[in-house]
C-alpha cells in the first residue's frame, strides 16, 4: 500500500520502519527535516516537505506527534495532512491526545470524504521497536477493517474500542492504571529495603503471586538501582495525566490516586527528572 507517516520520534520512527520492512511504500514527514531524510536513507522511503505533500495519494496516513496542538498543526490547514489526502483515504492518529480532539478530527475527515481512527498505543519505545505495541482504536468499523492489517505490523494487539474518541479514552484508563501501579511498586520496594529484606528476592517472589504486573517484572531492578534513563518520560506522563484529569472532570469520575501521583511527578520534575522515566517515583522515597 501507499502510506504516509508523520512524526518520527522514538515511537513513530520504528513504527514507520516496520511498515517499510513489510513492503509498503512509505513517505514520511517530520518537523525536523533531517530526521525524515535519515529515516528515508535507512528504510528506502520518501520524504515530504509538508504533511500535505507526504500524504498526497496515500491510502492511509499515520500521525504520531506530541499533543493536541501538535496534531492540529500537522493535520489541519492548507499544508496539513487532510489537505493532501484523496477521498477514501484514512487518517490514523497514534498520538496520545484528548478524546475531544479525536472527535474534532473525525468531523474534519468526514467533511473531506475520509475515514479517521484515533489509535493511541501502549508499550513504549521497546514495544515500538519490537513491533509489539498494544493499539487502542476508536472509529468506524469499515475504516478499522482496512487499517487493522497494516497496524498489525507493529501492534501485537489492535482492538476497536468503539466510536471516535474511545481509543483515547481507553488509553486514559491505561495511564490511570500505570500511575497507581508505579506508585505502589515504589512504596513496596522502598518498604522492603527499609525493612532489611532482600528487595530483589522479594520482587521475584511476589511477581509469582497476585501482585504480579508488567511494571513489577520489568522495572523493579532498575528502580532499586536508581536508574531512570529509559522508558516513558515524566514530562510525557504528566501530559497524559492532565488529559485524564480533564476528562474526569467532564465525566465526573473520581481520580484521587491519579491526582496525587500527578503531584508526585511534578516533584520529580522539580528535582530535574523531567526526562527520567516514570519509574522514577521511587526517587522521592529513597532520596526524600
Amino acid at each position: 500500500m501507499k502510506l504516509a507517516f508523520i512524526g518520527l520520534g522514538v515511537m513513530g520512527s520504528p513504527m514507520a520502519g516496520h511498515l517499510a520492512a513489510a513492503g509498503h511504500q512509505v513517505t514520511v514527514y517530520n518537523r525536523t527535516a533531517a530526521k525524515a531524510q535519515a529515516w528515508a536513507a535507512k528504510h528506502g522511503g520518501k520524504t515530504g516537505a509538508t504533511p500535505a505533500e507526504a500524504a498526497a495519494g496515500a491510502e492511509i496516513v499515520f500521525t504520531c506527534v506530541g499533543n493536541d496542538d501538535d496534531v492540529r498543526a500537522v493535520v489541519l490547514g492548507d499544508q496539513g495532512a487532510l489537505a493532501g489526502m484523496a477521498r477514501g483515504g484514512i487518517l490514523v492518529d497514534h498520538t496520545t491526545a484528548s478524546a475531544e480532539l479525536a472527535r474534532e478530527l473525525d468531523r474534519a475527515a468526514k467533511g473531506r470524504g475520509l475515514g479517521f481512527l484515533d489509535a493511541p498505543v501502549s508499550g513504549g519505545q521497546a514495544g515500538a521497536e519490537s513491533g509489539k505495541l498494544t493499539v487502542m482504536v476508536g472509529g468506524d468499523e469499515a475504516s478499522f477493517t482496512r487499517a487493522e492489517p497494516v497496524m498489525a505490523h507493529y501492534g501485537r494487539a489492535v482492538t476497536l474500542m468503539g466510536p471516535p474518541g474511545n481509543g483515547q479514552l481507553t488509553k486514559m484508563v491505561n495511564q490511570i492504571l500505570i500511575a497507581g501501579l508505579v506508585q505502589a511498586l515504589s512504596e513496596g520496594l522502598n518498604f522492603a529495603v527499609r525493612a532489611g529484606l532482600d528487595a530483589r528476592k522479594v520482587a521475584d517472589v511476589v511477581a509469582k503471586g497476585a501482585a504480579q504486573s508488567w511494571q513489577l517484572e520489568n522495572r523493579y531492578q532498575t528502580m532499586l538501582d536508581g536508574k531512570f534513563d529509559f522508558g516513558f518520560a515524566v514530562d510525557w506522563m504528566r501530559k497524559d495525566l492532565a488529559i485524564c484529569l480533564a476528562e474526569a472532570r467532564r465525566n465526573k469520575s473520581a481520580l484521587p490516586v491519579t491526582a496525587l501521583v500527578d503531584q508526585f511527578y511534578e516533584r520529580v520534575q522539580e528535582r530535574g527528572g523531567a526526562r527520567w522515566d516514570t519509574s522514577s517515583l521511587i526517587h522521592l522515597l529513597t532520596k526524600p
